[in-house]
């Protein structure tokens, strides 16, 4: 079991949620104050997407991560900021024509295709202590995740160009078979850092045996944590600590703090802390973080 745990909050998605809980946060100002919450709550790492502030949709605009780095950096309370590298991979496949035609695939509406240069453009104007290395393709609940081996060994390339630590997201067991390669050709440097990412259809299931199984597949220098969606938060929480792991939650991955009671970012650090507590343990300050990982900002200039 670990009992010196890395809590992350991702504080905000991709997806469209704000319909269903008015606390996910939306502008660069909310998700900044959110990331500053779940730090005063406990957490070690606050886990960043974008959204139009307009609309409220996801986005990949540089000004406003570009925000929200400055007013959490200029703030008094301290937190490691990993921001997503990963949007611009939808694909919503549609056939043209009827059958008996000559048919053709084509990007549906609502699709939305970045190359790993435009995905990667906001970390390097940024430079987070860590950025997001999703590590395959995946059906994903209605729409397909396009991520090929040779965008993410240039992905990964531009990520160690940089000096940041990749999070290297595992949505599946291929997934981290594939990281492991990336690690094999020296695109990734010092001890790895992954994360398990469970529930999402259809992707790996939020299970103890789906998470041992992969954690099983890790190399033996390798950090990780792993987190489950919706009602699995919690529970994956646990698991994640007795595993041996660290563990994230916030309004990403699940919007309600309790059934019918919706969530903001600082309960649901709250209520893992509280949880990570009961177990024997205790949640890394963000330093201690930096330390561990080896961040840029860490002090002992090792992990520990």
């Amino acid at each position: 079991m670990n009992t010196d745990v890395i809590l992350t909050c991702a504080v905000t998605g991709a997806g469209d949620t704000r319909a269903k809980n008015p606390k996910v946060p939306v502008t660069p100002a909310e998700i900044a104050a959110a990331c500053l919450d779940a730090a005063r709550a406990g957490a070690s790492i606050a886990h960043v997407h974008v959204r139009d502030p307009e609309t409220g949709a996801h986005s990949h605009k540089a000004e406003y991560f570009r925000e929200i780095a400055d007013r959490v950096r200029d703030a008094e309370t301290d937190i490691v900021l990993n921001f997503t590298a990963g949007g611009g991979g939808d694909l919503f496949p549609e056939l043209t024509g009827t059958e008996g035609e000559d048919r053709q695939i084509r990007a549906a509406a609502g699709s939305d295709l970045q190359s790993p240069s435009e995905r990667h453009a906001p970390i390097a104007e940024m430079l987070p202590e860590i950025c997001t290395l999703d590590c395959g393709s995946l059906n994903f609940g209605d729409m397909v995740y396009l991520n090929s081996a040779d965008w993410l060994r240039e992905h990964a390339t531009l990520v160690q160009a940089a000096g940041v630590k990749p999070e290297l997201e595992c949505f599946d067991l291929g997934h981290v078979w594939f990281a492991r390669q990336l690690i094999d050709e020296g695109l990734i440097d010092g001890d790895p850092l992954f994360q398990l990412c469970l529930g999402i259809p259809w992707g790996a299931e939020a299970d103890p045996q789906t998470m041992l199984a992969m954690r099983d597949k890790l190399p033996a220098n390798a950090h990780w944590a792993a987190f489950g969606i919706g009602r699995m938060q919690m529970p994956m929480v646990a698991q994640a600590m007795i595993a041996g792991g660290h563990c994230r939650v916030g309004l990403e991955d699940n919007l309600y703090l309790s059934k019918g009671v919706k969530a903001d970012n600082a309960g649901l650090v709250d209520k893992a802390r509280g949880l990570i507590e009961a177990l024997g343990g205790s949640v890394m300050n963000p330093q201690a973080t930096r330390d561990h990982l080896a961040l840029r900002g860490a002090t002992t200039g090792s992990a520990a």
